[in-house]
């Protein structure tokens, strides 16, 4: 989505700040260097011209991170707490007079209980890194965003991520049990628990996941670890169009089977990977259902879902065929950037899996109502659709305006099917206008409230989230 433009940040408001960092954490831990700032002014996010930070403190411990919260409580400077900045809601940017706080230093493994399928990892462990970790012991962490080779279990724990197993294996909430949490006034307490089940008191540990940083700063996460599967199928499903394929995912929810993964792409984004890899798979039909099955059942539910799919005339992969699963890690990477993101929006719409067909297609009329054109990816299984709308760049204001009433007109669409305006992405920047479309003023006055409590002064990555 495209932000406006910003002007960079005058350093007069705080021009001391920077050296009190030092002071207090060492000149290792600070960065003030113009092109660090550049680069950590902002994450995957689209924004013209983002305000550059004061500071960049690269915390390398607890303790870092308590000094650095209550030196800015104390001189009312903001923090943006950050993992590797693979967002794509603007959760990241930088605010005027702001330090970034960046935790990918903390990128210790600190427990792996194996008998218990629990870890405990630093903010900083990248996601994959994780997996490898874990994997000799035959477990995995579930939660598996597309950007899970560079983005972090903090990053993840901050937008409540998702990815391609979700549908089987739930968000990152459902596999997060504890937290150590840094408060705003530089405080640290402890959320949670080690086992599976608790249900003593409020649940602070699944609010704090997905506030985007805005209550605390993530400095520890207890993970439930999941059963890795030696036994996987994959079906790569070719269907005429789009609309056919969802309702591929439909008749496959009929069987009352439940893949690992079930990835729909449209004819656009089978273009991009035809483009990265060298397939042929645009020529060969309209649009792609991908589906993997895992587990002990993985060859019986293999068998279900290939019926199920055959009787909608679709044009399925053979039997033990390799191609889908690599056709499954090349949808890992086909966010399809080729567009300027200047003239593209992209989102992170959730419906009803029983609505997926009728959304699908709304899609595509409002795409030719506003002459826009459109790709749609999606974690089909749980109805979480990442469409793309974009127009020619040589189309300038006039097209930008078709564009951005073509993406409101989608949203508006999605919560009228039942749905939401974020299924994984969290809400950033970009969503915030859209809040108020979904959520009741009563709701958005109880989050407002809840955020004073944690953060009294507003320091903790103003502007976003809610």
């Amino acid at each position: 989505m495209t932000a406006g433009t910003r002007g960079h940040a005058e350093a007069a408001p705080h021009t001391r700040f920077a050296g009190l960092l030092v002071d207090a954490l060492g000149p290792d831990a600070v960065s003030t260097d113009p092109g660090t700032l550049q680069r950590y002014s902002h994450d995957y996010g689209h924004v013209a011209e983002p305000f550059l930070p004061l500071a960049v403190v690269f915390a390398g411990g607890v303790e870092d991170v308590q000094e650095t919260l209550r030196l800015a409580g104390r001189h009312g400077v903001s923090v943006i707490a950050r993992g590797a900045g693979t967002g794509v809601s603007g959760g990241a940017h930088a605010t005027e007079g702001c330090v970034v706080l960046s935790l990918e230093r903390m990128n210790r493994i600190l427990d792996i209980r194996a008998e218990d399928e629990v870890a405990v990892v630093e903010p900083g462990v990248v996601n994959a890194d994780l997996n490898d970790a874990v994997a000799p012991h035959g477990l995995m962490y579930a939660p598996d965003p597309a950007s899970f080779r560079q983005s972090t279990i903090g990053g993840n724990v901050a937008t409540n991520a998702g990815g391609l197993r979700c549908a089987k294996y739930g968000v990152t909430r459902d596999s997060v049990l504890g937290l150590e949490v840094v408060l705003a006034d530089g405080t640290l307490i402890r959320t949670g628990r080690d086992t599976f089940k608790g249900v003593a008191g409020y649940d602070l540990t699944s609010l704090f996941v997905g506030s985007e940083g805005t209550l605390g700063v993530v400095v520890s996460v207890t993970v439930r670890l999941r059963y890795l599967s030696a036994e996987h199928r994959s079906v790569a499903a070719l269907f005429p169009d789009i609309v056919a394929a969802a309702a591929g995912v439909v008749a496959i929810a009929r069987q009352r089977v439940q893949p690992a993964i079930t990835e729909l792409l449209d004819s656009g984004t089978m273009a991009v990977i035809d483009t990265l890899h060298g397939t042929d798979l645009a020529s060969r039909g309209g649009a792609l259902l991908l589906v993997r099955l895992d587990g002990h059942g993985a060859v019986i539910e293999e068998s279900l879902v290939r019926g199920a799919l055959l009787e909608l005339g679709a044009s399925l992969s053979e039997a033990g065929d390799a191609l889908a699963d690599r056709l499954i890690e090349m949808r890992r990477s086909s966010r399809g950037d080729e567009q300027d993101d200047a003239y593209r929006v992209g989102e992170d719409v959730a419906v009803p899996r029983s609505r997926l067909v009728s959304y699908m297609a709304e899609l595509r009329e409002i795409a030719a109502r506003h002459t826009v054109l459109l790709r749609i990816v999606a974690h089909a299984g749980d109805g979480n659709l990442h469409p793309t709308f974009w127009v020619e760049p040589a189309e300038g204001e006039a097209g930008l305006v078709r564009l951005n009433a073509a993406l409101d007109e989608s949203i508006r669409a999605a919560l009228a099917a039942g749905g939401t305006i974020t299924g994984e992405h969290g809400v950033g920047q970009y969503k915030r206008r859209w809040l108020a479309w979904e959520q009741q003023p009563e709701v958005l006055e109880l989050q407002h409230r809840v955020k004073e409590l944690f953060d009294p002064q507003g320091i903790l990555n103003p502007g976003k989230a809610i």
